[in-house]
């Protein structure tokens, strides 16, 4: 993958952007290697070649593992185990399962073919010599693979299969287990699936750690900014100026506050000489004179409602009049008018006599 460059280096250069952006365009792939090369077929030929190589040593791999970790005892069958075995712990494991499973189920040969195959299969060119391999592949069980061969494919097929099982279930975690082996088909082309989303999402992982950088950095822009106009705020506001003002300020409050405190003692004085001893007294008395004719007020108020009950008028009533109450306002009525035409006569008579 190329490197790549954060935004704030290719806004600051323009040219090294315009070249970073044509060789990243127009000249290099995405892995680094050059797109209009000359010995681009030689190479992919080589690539080939090499895909070929590593498909037969996986191949080959897979076939002596299987046979490794072969269960003789199908009632039993597991999922294989972790191909990081060594020799040792898979002859014992061999061993092991030889001693469990019943004569009666696999041959002893087979047994022992299962238990042999591997380490001769993997054994370096120059580890026997040529007598030697003869021998070996002339003595039992090398020499009974032709009859042994149906049961032996029989046993890789299987664990073949349980490993590509157990690899879909892997890859299909949400799939129901009864239709996991319908998966199998499927395993290289999500694995290849697999292989391309995480290198899109490394890509992308670095493009958005390159986007974090530089909103990072813009961020610690923007408070060294923040803090520098800070400073200029403090540098106004305990400056000389702004010491000047605040003396002044604090002038102004203290002769202000000496002027109300000359504005009290005048106003005390001024109460001590207004109101004398004599003068105190007397605004006392008439205080109580004041109280007593309060309470007597008082005490009328409530004689007169007292009467006024006793002709059926409650004062306490708003809106609501009895009987006796109307024929009371009534008769206050009546005596006004009469008293209205009382004085009409008298002012007819006064007129007749003065004519």
């Amino acid at each position: 993958m190329l490197p790549p460059v954060e935004d704030s280096v290719l806004q600051s250069n323009p040219d090294f952007a315009a070249l970073y952006k044509t060789l990243t365009t127009a000249v290099l792939n995405p892995d680094g290697s050059t797109k209009n090369d000359p010995a681009t077929k030689e190479r992919n030929a080589v690539r080939e070649e090499l895909k070929y190589y590593r498909l037969e040593a996986a191949r080959q791999h897979l076939f002596v593992h299987a046979i490794s970790t072969a269960n003789p005892n199908p009632r039993d069958a597991k999922p294989p185990p972790a191909p990081a075995l060594n020799r040792r712990a898979k002859l014992a494991q061999s061993q092991a399962s030889r001693q469990s499973t019943p004569s009666s189920e696999l041959p002893a040969p087979l047994l022992d073919l299962l238990l042999l195959l591997p380490p001769f299969l993997t054994a370096p060119p120059s580890a026997l010599s040529p007598d030697s391999t003869a021998l070996l592949l002339s003595s039992p069980p090398f020499s009974l693979l032709p009859s042994l061969l149906p049961p032996l494919a029989a046993l890789i097929s299987s664990t073949l299969h349980a490993s590509a099982v157990h690899l879909a279930r892997i890859a299909n975690p949400t799939t129901n287990p009864s239709f996991v082996h319908r998966s199998v088909p499927s395993v290289p082309s999500h694995v290849a699936g697999l292989a391309s989303s995480i290198a899109t999402r490394k890509t992308a992982l670095t493009k958005s750690r390159l986007a974090a950088a530089t909103a990072l950095t813009s961020l610690l822009h923007t408070n060294a900014q923040a803090l520098s106009h800070l400073l200029r705020a403090l540098e106004a506001k305990h400056g000389p100026i702004a010491r000047s003002l605040e003396f002044r300020a604090t002038e102004a409050a203290l002769s202000a506050q000496r002027q109300g405190y000359e504005a009290a003692t005048a106003m005390w004085v001024v109460r001590r000489e207004t109101y004398t001893p004599e003068a105190v007294r007397a605004l006392g008395n008439y205080a109580g004179h004041l109280r007593d004719a309060k309470g007597r007020m008082g005490e009328a108020m409530r004689t007169l409602r007292a009467e006024l009950e006793g002709y059926g008028v409650d004062v306490y009533q708003e809106g609501a009049m009895g009987g006796k109450e109307k024929m009371m306002r009534e008769m206050a009525r009546v005596y006004r008018d009469m008293g209205r035409q009382v004085e009409e006569v008298r002012g007819d008579l006064e007129r007749l006599g003065r004519a």
